[in-house]
């Protein structure tokens, strides 16, 4: 698979340190063991290493931790493209799981396709990475989230 330039592109370092602050704030994610991988803008990289703990009894990725790394990756893509003073929450998204996420590691890639004042749609790919660099596609979907103003602190 071929990787572009836009897809290498990185964000800002005011926006990949206000993005990551974000995530490592995320009890979910930190649970869950994920780790942000690629910051550009409108398009983030989420990565789980497959251990027992985020599996199902076959011994694949389990399904919530598949749609979790994708559901935070598509949102971390939108907030890229937000004003400082913005949040981004989930309205709703679907995930089609197209086969069994195995691998070494999960990653997860949300990009923004359309970015508005209010809402943004984003499309979501998670691939099953093997040691030897192995990728297969294992889920992917879309996503709406809406912008909103940050709490007062």
């Amino acid at each position: 698979m071929a990787v572009t330039m836009a897809q290498q592109e990185q964000a800002s370092p005011d926006v990949q340190k206000r993005v990551q602050d974000s995530f490592d704030r995320q009890g979910l994610m930190t649970h869950l063991g994920a780790r942000m991988t690629h910051i550009g803008p409108g398009r983030v990289h989420i990565e789980l290493p497959s251990r027992p703990e985020v599996t199902q009894q076959h011994g694949y990725v389990h399904a919530g931790a598949t749609s979790a790394i994708a559901d935070s990756a598509g949102g971390y893509a939108a907030l890229t493209l937000f004003p400082e003073e913005s949040e981004v929450l989930t309205v709703g998204y679907k995930i089609n799981l197209l086969a069994p996420a195995a691998g070494d590691h999960i990653e997860a890639i949300g990009t923004v396709l359309k970015s508005g004042r209010t809402l943004t749609v984003c499309q979501l790919e998670v691939h099953g990475v093997r040691a030897g660099g192995d990728r297969k596609l294992v889920a992917n979907g879309r996503q709406t989230l809406i912008r909103v103003n940050r709490p007062a602190e």
